[in-house]
């Protein structure tokens, strides 16, 4: 289990390839993660390591997090997250992980926060096709219509869709491709979108659902379906045989 990394959303761009097509793809800025802490316990299978990244002005701390950063003397950094090692794994406190830590054609997890939307009707939030727009609908088009129920029981219901705050959720997209890795600007290049606005934080970390092992079970089923077709054959083949001894024999006799 290797740790993750916290890197900072630029944009969309698009990667020609070598055969003349181009890739949708998302750039990643990873500065300097900082291992901040490292946290072991005899209880649990694994340890959890801290990492810090990202500039912030000291008149932008607080005391607590100044005095944290003076004793691992460390310059404080703006983003602090935690993330799940294996017991195993080499990692002190002052050490620096950086782009170079991911591979081109390594599949990835991305982990942030989408783009707030705010307060959103029914229609924007929840895909409703709303009332209809003839005669007898009054200024009501957009609107979700009755939520609630008769006099028994007179009211509505928790978890009733309606309009409400939309966006600004932790979301996870699985199995990204990277593309390529800048390791001199610290850049990664991934195909596909990333959730959240530009500058905001995001976690990568390698594929938990890998690609690798989807297909090997492709595979596998395939294999198996080919050993039951062959079987079904050859079963075919010899009821054939049979049929053709029992018409020779009767024929001779």
């Amino acid at each position: 289990m290797r740790t993750g990394l916290i890197a900072q959303k630029l944009g969309m761009t698009r990667v020609f390839r070598d055969d003349g097509t181009h890739v949708p793809v998302t750039l990643l800025s990873i500065e300097k993660n900082y291992v901040t802490g490292i946290k072991n316990s005899d209880v649990q299978e694994y340890k959890q390591l801290q990492l810090g990244t990202g500039n912030i002005k000291i008149k932008n701390i607080s005391k607590p997090i100044k005095s944290f950063f003076s004793k691992i003397k460390i310059e404080p950094r703006k983003k602090i997250l935690e993330f799940k090692v294996s017991k195993d794994s080499a990692h002190n406190i002052g050490d620096i992980i950086d782009a170079s830590f991911f591979k081109a054609g390594q599949y990835v997890d991305l982990i942030g926060k989408s783009i707030g939307k705010g307060f959103a009707g029914s229609m924007k939030r929840h895909n409703f096709h709303g009332l209809r727009a003839t005669h007898g609908v009054s200024v009501s088009h957009r609107s979700h219509g009755s939520t609630g129920q008769c006099q028994d029981p007179g009211r509505t219901f928790k978890g009733k869709k309606m309009a409400g705050h939309m966006g600004f959720r932790k979301i996870t997209i699985h199995n990204l491709e990277i593309i390529e890795v800048n390791n001199e600007d610290g850049i990664l290049s991934i195909k596909g979108s990333v959730p959240g606005s530009k500058g905001s934080y995001v976690v990568i970390r390698d594929a938990v659902k890998a690609k690798s092992l989807t297909a090997k079970v492709k595979i596998h089923d395939e294999s198996i379906e080919e050993s039951k077709k062959k079987k079904k054959d050859s079963a075919e083949s010899e009821d054939k045989k049979d049929t053709k001894d029992s018409k020779t024999g009767g024929e001779q006799k």
